[in-house]
C-alpha cells in the first residue's frame, strides 16, 4: 500500500511538472505583457526597507529644491532642449518614417518568407532577403508618392499663383466699382463710405511710399531665411530616410535591447506593465495614424474626382490641401475647407459656394461611411474627449500637437482607466460605468447595492 501511494505521489507529481512547463511555454508563446498583467504587491522594496522615514523626507526635500532651480532656469533647460531636438532631427526622422513603413515592410515578410522557404527549403538567408526586399519596395513607395505629389502640386500652384495674381486685382477693383456706384448717391451713408474710402486710398499711398520698401526688405530677409529652413528640412529628411534603412533592418534587435533594459531596471511586474503599455501605445499609434493617412488619400482621390466633375478650378490643388489638412481629426477638414472656399470663390463666387456644398456631403460620407470602416474605434474616445485633446495638444504643441493629441489622450486615458478599474477590483466593486447610474451606491462596508425604481422613490419620499 505504501509503495502504491508512493508512485501515485510521484505521478501526480510528474503530472504538475508537465502542467507547470506546458503553462510556462504557453506564456512564453504569446508573452506575458501582451495581456494586461495583474499589479503586483511583492511586499516593501529593499529600498524603503533600508531609508528610514527622516531619509525620505529628506530625499524629498532635495527632489523639490532640484525642481525649484530648474524652474528657475527653465529657459535655459528648454532651449539646451531645442539644441539637442534640433541635431537629433534626422534621426527623428528616421524613427517617424521607419515607424510608418514599417506596415508594408511586416506584409512583405508575411507574404514573402513563406514563399522563399517552400521554393528553398535550405535556405538560411531567407528572412534576409525578404527584409531586404521589404525595405526596398516601402522606400521606392515613399519616394514614388513625394515624387508623384510634388510634380503634381509645384506645376498647379504655379498655375493658381500665376492665375490670382493677374485676375484677383480685376476682380477686385471691379468689387469697389460697383460697391461705389451703389454708395455714390447723394445720401449720408454715401458721404460716409466715400470719406473712408478717400482715407483708405491716402493711407495706402502713404503706405507705399515710406514703409512698402522696409517691408520688402523684411520680406525678402524672411524668404532667405525660409529657403535656407527648408533646404535644411530637405536634407534632415533625406537623412532620416537612411536611418530609417537602418532602423528597419534591426528593429528586432533595437527591441530585443529595449526588452532587455526594461527588465534590468525595473521588477518583474513593473516590466511587463510597461511592456504592455508599450504594445497597447503602439496599437493605438499604429491603427489611428495609419488609418487616418488612409483616409485622407481616398478622401482626396474623392475629392478631386467630384471637383473634376463639377468643373471646378484648381482641382488638383484643392484636393491636395483638402486630403492632407483631413489627417487633422475633426478641424482638419475646416481647415482645408476655408482656404479653399475662398480660393474658388475667388474664381467664380458660384463655384465657391457648390464647393462648400460639395465638402460637406463629402465630410458627411467621411464621418459616417469611410472613417469609421478604416479607422474604426481605435482610441476608444467619446466625441467630446476628441474635441478637448484636439484643442489641447494644438494648444500646446500646434499642428503636430492637433495630429497627435488624440491618440496619446487615448493612451493616457487607458492608464487612467486601467489604475480606476484595478482599485475597484481591488474593493470587490463593479468596473462598468452604467453600474454606478442614480440607483446604486456603495454602503458603508464596501459592498455595492443597486436599487430598483420603486425602492428608490420610497428612499426620496414619493
Amino acid at each position: 500500500m505504501d509503495q502504491s501511494a508512493e508512485k501515485e505521489k510521484d505521478v501526480t507529481k510528474k503530472d504538475d511538472k508537465v502542467k507547470e512547463k506546458e503553462k510556462k511555454k504557453s506564456v512564453e508563446n504569446s508573452g506575458y505583457y501582451i495581456n494586461r498583467p495583474k499589479f503586483g504587491n511583492n511586499g516593501p522594496s529593499k529600498l524603503k526597507q533600508q531609508f528610514s522615514q527622516g531619509l525620505t523626507l529628506l530625499l524629498v526635500v532635495i527632489v523639490c529644491l532640484l525642481i525649484y532651480f530648474a524652474l528657475l532656469r527653465l529657459e535655459r533647460i528648454s532651449n539646451v532642449i531645442y539644441l539637442v531636438l534640433g541635431i537629433l532631427k534626422p534621426i527623428i526622422y528616421g524613427f517617424a518614417i521607419a515607424y510608418l513603413l514599417n506596415p508594408i515592410v511586416k506584409k512583405v515578410d508575411e507574404y514573402l518568407i513563406p514563399h522563399i522557404n517552400k521554393h528553398f527549403p535550405n535556405s538560411k538567408k531567407a528572412a534576409q532577403i525578404s527584409r531586404g526586399t521589404g525595405i526596398f519596395v516601402a522606400v521606392v513607395l515613399l519616394i514614388s508618392i513625394i515624387t508623384a505629389l510634388c510634380n503634381m502640386m509645384l506645376p498647379e500652384l504655379y498655375k493658381s499663383i500665376w492665375n490670382m495674381v493677374s485676375t484677383v486685382p480685376s476682380q477686385l477693383n471691379t468689387a469697389v466699382d460697383q460697391i461705389t456706384k451703389m454708395m455714390s448717391k447723394d445720401t449720408t451713408t454715401g458721404q460716409l463710405f466715400t470719406n473712408v474710402l478717400m482715407q483708405a486710398t491716402d493711407f495706402i499711398q502713404n503706405w507705399m511710399k515710406t514703409d512698402l520698401l522696409e517691408q520688402v526688405n523684411v520680406v525678402m530677409s524672411n524668404l532667405t531665411v525660409g529657403v535656407i529652413n527648408v533646404v535644411k528640412e530637405l536634407f534632415n529628411g533625406i537623412i532620416g530616410i537612411i536611418i530609417s534603412v537602418y532602423v528597419l533592418w534591426g528593429k528586432e534587435v533595437f527591441s530585443q535591447q529595449a526588452k532587455k533594459i526594461v527588465y534590468a531596471i525595473f521588477k518583474p511586474n513593473s516590466a511587463n506593465m510597461i511592456l504592455h503599455l508599450t504594445i497597447k501605445s503602439n496599437e493605438i499609434f499604429g491603427g489611428f495614424i495609419i488609418g487616418k493617412i488612409i483616409d485622407s488619400v481616398i478622401i482626396g482621390i474623392l475629392c478631386f474626382i467630384g471637383l473634376s466633375i463639377l468643373k471646378m478650378p484648381y482641382a488638383l490643388l484643392v484636393s491636395v490641401i483638402v486630403g492632407v489638412t483631413n489627417v487633422i481629426p475633426f478641424f482638419g477638414p475646416y481647415i482645408g475647407a476655408i482656404p479653399s472656399a475662398i480660393l474658388i470663390t475667388l474664381s467664380n463666387p458660384i463655384k465657391g459656394l457648390y464647393f462648400l456644398i460639395f465638402i460637406l456631403i463629402l465630410q458627411q460620407i467621411d464621418g459616417n461611411i469611410i472613417g469609421p470602416k478604416i479607422i474604426g474605434n481605435s482610441t476608444g474616445l467619446s466625441a467630446f474627449w476628441v474635441v478637448f485633446s484636439i484643442l489641447l495638444g494644438g494648444g500646446l504643441f500646434g499642428i503636430p500637437g492637433m495630429i497627435l493629441g488624440v491618440p496619446t489622450f487615448a493612451v493616457l486615458s487607458y492608464i487612467v482607466t486601467m489604475l480606476i478599474n484595478h482599485n475597484l477590483e481591488k474593493k470587490n466593486l463593479p468596473i462598468e460605468a452604467s453600474c454606478y447610474d442614480e440607483l446604486s451606491y456603495v454602503d458603508t462596508d464596501g459592498t455595492y447595492v443597486h436599487s430598483d425604481r420603486n425602492e428608490f422613490k420610497k428612499y426620496k419620499g414619493e
